[in-house]
């Protein structure tokens, strides 16, 4: 364009863009001219609305705009502390076999500097025909139960570029054997560089549960649609879309494949009569390669931090519940072993008519004991006021012990004509049974010792006395009253 048209064409714009600015410059003198006409309550009421409009409105155009926080992995801690945490659980009597193994192969993975890809989904999406279709050579056995793999089987795959990588074929989840095949695929997945997570059509709520699962755990995803030739391509496009929605801030890239495998159709003969053919689809897979090869560019070393994380993180879970499996262990061999001194010092000596926990000693050392397995610092004073709340509980909910132990008692035939001595003996097994679950299980959820909390578990024991419970205690108190026949 020569010089002369541009001029002009930079006049004419510079002439609009006048023109719009002194009409809204006799706009908004019409507009104030009207907003002094008006009565001066409606002046201040429209003054602070658009006030308050013109405040709030940049926030909201920057929560609006703002970008998106990268979604937080799952914490997990530093070998050095975790392993002495296992260390702790082994001197305890835990077997720990299983989580010293797999810090072995978290070692032993990075000292192969390969990079380890695992593909995860449910039953019946083709990850196993997919295996194939990725690495040719590799062969997997079927199984007519619902999904083809019933172990992790890992194979070596090649990548456009030449790297090679060792694709890890996992079961399936909702597996016809249960949860013992999802937790080896799901051990995998977190061992792995990268997942790939296969579906056949959009995500249902548990397949969503599964990829923000492994988001939280920050592993490398893509997700990939398999099957995709049973769709057209405007079905396939929606379909993407949605997957895209479903899995944003999760996966790295979603793509759509066809895995190939075999496929059987009928076939009409020259005689009239139909042939039942089987034949192997061609794969299509080039999107997934070329995905595959951006997610795993940064090689073993590059990926490896965030692999480290992912399987420390899943040691911290499985820990954390050993630990809490631990705990619960010792608690009962602690509460246990005070119901039955409790019981051995109500057959010493039982006044009609007592306080219910004149052992105020045992119920102190109780508390102490369990506060100290759960890591709980407690006062004097702490213990004093729990101990005497417990009695004021009891002493109001006497009669309802009692009659608890006594209809228990009339279960076992020479034990509730025994008299009174052994009904207060099963009556005060009840009551440290009952306290000690309810002091336990009040620590353990609340990390500190809570009156009010311990309190209403204790009356909410008391109340509820299960024939499992009664029949354990009571076999306690005939033990107690048997071993003091033989003693005297």
């Amino acid at each position: 364009m020569s010089r002369r048209p541009r001029l002009l064409l930079a006049a004419l714009a510079i002439a609009a863009l006048l023109w719009l600015l002194f009409a809204a410059a006799e706009r908004a003198l019409a507009l104030a001219q009207r907003f002094l006409q008006l009565p001066s309550w409606l002046q201040w009421t429209l003054g602070i609305a658009i006030g308050l409009f013109a405040l709030a409105g940049p926030g909201v155009l920057w929560w609006l705009l703002r970008p998106r926080r990268k979604r937080r992995a799952v914490p997990a801690p530093d070998r050095g502390s975790l392993e002495q945490r296992i260390d702790q659980l082994q001197t305890r009597g835990t077997n720990t076999g299983a989580l010293g193994a797999e810090l072995g192969e978290l070692d032993r993975r990075r000292a192969t500097a390969r990079v380890y890809v695992a593909l995860f989904g449910e039953i019946s999406t083709g990850k196993s025909t997919l295996i194939r279709a990725l690495a040719p050579h590799a062969l997997a056995a079927s199984d007519v139960r619902g999904g083809t793999t019933r172990q992790v089987t890992h194979v070596d795959g090649l990548l456009p570029d030449g790297r090679t990588l060792v694709l890890a074929d996992v079961p399936g989840s909702r597996e016809a054997d249960g949860d013992a095949h999802e937790t080896l695929a799901r051990e995998e997945a977190l061992r792995a560089h990268a997942v790939i997570y296969v579906c056949a059509g959009e995500l249902t709520r548990s397949q969503a549960e599964e990829v923000r699962w492994l988001g939280d755990f920050g592993k490398p995803l893509l997700l990939v649609l398999n099957k995709a030739d049973q769709w057209s391509g405007a079905e396939l496009d929606l379909l993407l879309q949605r997957l895209r929605k479903q899995t944003r801030e999760i996966a790295a890239n979603v793509v759509a494949v066809s895995a190939g495998g075999s496929e059987r159709y009928q076939r009409a003969l020259a005689d009239g009569g139909i042939e039942q053919v089987e034949r192997q689809r061609k794969p299509a897979i080039e999107p997934l390669l070329k995905a595959l090869m951006r997610l795993t560019s940064a090689g073993a070393e590059g990926l490896e931090q965030q692999r480290e994380h992912a399987v420390l993180a899943g040691l911290h879970e499985k820990v954390g519940t050993l630990e809490a499996q631990t705990r619960s262990a010792e608690a009962e061999r602690i509460v246990r072993k005070y119901a039955r001194r409790a019981v051995v010092g109500a057959l010493a000596a039982v006044a009609p008519g007592s306080d219910l926990v004149i052992q105020g000693a045992l119920a102190t050392a109780l508390t102490r004991e369990l506060a100290e397995l759960y890591g709980v610092r407690v006062s004097e004073l702490q213990v004093e006021d729990f101990v005497r709340q417990a009695k004021l509980t009891l002493r109001t909910g006497s009669s309802i012990v009692l009659a608890i132990a006594g209809n228990a008692l009339k279960a076992f035939p020479g034990l509730g004509t025994l008299g009174g001595g052994v009904l207060h003996a099963f009556a005060y097994a009840l009551i440290f049974d009952s306290m000690g679950r309810a002091l336990a299980a009040s620590l353990a959820e609340r990390k500190a010792l809570d009156q009010d909390d311990a309190g209403a578990r204790l009356k909410a024991l008391l109340a509820d006395a299960g024939s499992t419970r009664v029949r354990q205690l009571a076999t306690l108190t005939m033990d107690a009253l048997r071993e003091r026949d033989e003693g005297g």
